[in-house]
């Protein structure tokens, strides 16, 4: 068999397409197929899928494709264009590669099988792209992927957002919280960031979320509340990030209290900043006796500690009266601790109270999500994440 019949068979090209000839190129280990068409072939018009005949051709173009051995292969061809009397003379799409890619979509396939078992540095030294090549062979597959996603209706929805390059830049992400699954992500963590999810959805799938787990930021909020209906009644907001602002504030009263203490010669505090962050039964073995006796002493910190923990007894609640009656009292007990960062994060909670207790209607929190920003932030610690936040 001829070595153009083999290349033929192996591209799978189908009329008008055929193998040319065949370039082989010793010194640089490269091997160019040439392709081309019958001379009386007609092609779609891209838009609207007529067929038109031929109108002219586009400059030769190349296009990396699977590699023969240590020998890279090359495809090249003269790209078609047709007049199409509704959209003007538009360039066919080529059935070896997608429309702007330089790689064949045999040689994107196969890219994507390596990326899955490597980073994106270690893929591009196998495939010998650079990295940026790599990065958008992904973003084209993941869009791919969007495309030939069927319409489907996701009850319960994860927000979240993500902070990258040092905390100055942000990305919104959004899950499937009942799979576990990544629907959407994008540059920002303003109102418009979290519109072009909403926007992307039918009014149907719109009308079919039941619950919305997400922090007390204020541009999720109002596009939540734009484009969802009755989103009063389904926004939740997550028992994570409001227990994130108890755990601050109390490492605040340690603080103040650190420094106090550390005037008068008083070295209590020292190194107990992690010990106050644990919940009671996370705390470290190792760390009981010590934490045990510093609750017993009569600090400010112990203080806020004990209102930190007795707050997460309101998730326990199933029936918003009683979640109601026991806000009541810890709120009291915590505006009256005389602790103002305690009493500034229970101000806040007040003002966010009817979504923090929708939770009793709906009981979802974002855990999902954080696992996802968990393994976002082992992927920022890689070269290739810190070479793409730097450009």
């Amino acid at each position: 068999m001829r070595d153009i019949d083999v290349f033929t068979k192996l591209l799978a090209l189908e009329r008008p397409w055929s193998v040319e000839r065949l370039s082989f190129d010793p010194e640089t280990k490269s091997i160019d197929i040439f392709l081309h068409h019958r001379c009386n072939a007609r092609f779609r018009c891209p838009e609207c899928g007529v067929f038109l005949p031929l109108y002219d051709h586009i400059p030769p173009r190349r296009w990396r494709h699977l590699d023969q051995g240590e020998w890279m292969t090359w495809l090249q061809a003269r790209i078609p264009r047709v007049s199409c009397l509704f959209h003007g003379i538009r360039q066919v799409r080529v059935p070896w590669a997608p429309p702007g890619a330089r790689f064949s979509l045999q040689f994107e396939k196969h890219a994507i099988d390596t990326l899955l078992e490597a980073d994106v540095l270690g893929a591009s030294r196998l495939l010998r792209i650079s990295w940026d090549e790599a990065w958008g062979i992904m973003e084209r597959a993941v869009e791919r992927g969007l495309k030939a996603k069927k319409h489907r209706i996701i009850s319960l929805l994860g927000v979240d957002e993500k902070a990258v390059a040092k905390r100055h830049k942000y990305f919104t992400l959004v899950n499937d919280l009942d799979r576990g699954t990544v629907e959407f992500i994008t540059d920002g963590h303003k109102t418009a960031s979290l519109d072009a999810y909403y926007d992307s959805l039918t009014v149907r799938q719109k009308a079919g979320i039941e619950a919305v787990a997400m922090d007390m930021w204020g541009p999720f909020i109002t596009s939540t509340l734009k484009y969802i209906p009755h989103a009063k009644d389904k926004i939740v907001f997550d028992r994570f990030h409001v227990m994130k602002h108890m755990t601050e504030g109390v490492d605040d009263v340690r603080k103040a209290e650190h420094r106090h203490l550390q005037a008068e010669g008083d070295d209590t505090l020292k190194r107990t900043k992690y010990l106050w962050l644990f919940s009671e039964e996370n705390l470290p073995e190792k760390d009981a006796e010590r934490f045990a006796g510093l609750k017993s002493m009569n600090l400010k910190t112990g203080r806020a500690w004990a209102i930190k923990e007795s707050l997460r007894d309101l998730w326990r609640y199933r029936h918003k009266g009683w979640a109601r009656r026991f806000w009541k009292k810890w709120y009291f007990w915590a505006t009256h601790s005389q602790l103002k960062p305690i009493v500034k994060v229970a101000r806040m909670l007040k003002s966010h109270l009817a979504n923090v207790l929708t939770y009793c209607d709906h009981r979802i929190t974002n855990a999902a999500s954080e696992g996802l920003n968990s393994k976002i932030q082992g992927v920022k610690k890689t070269p290739t994440v810190t070479a793409i936040s730097s450009t």
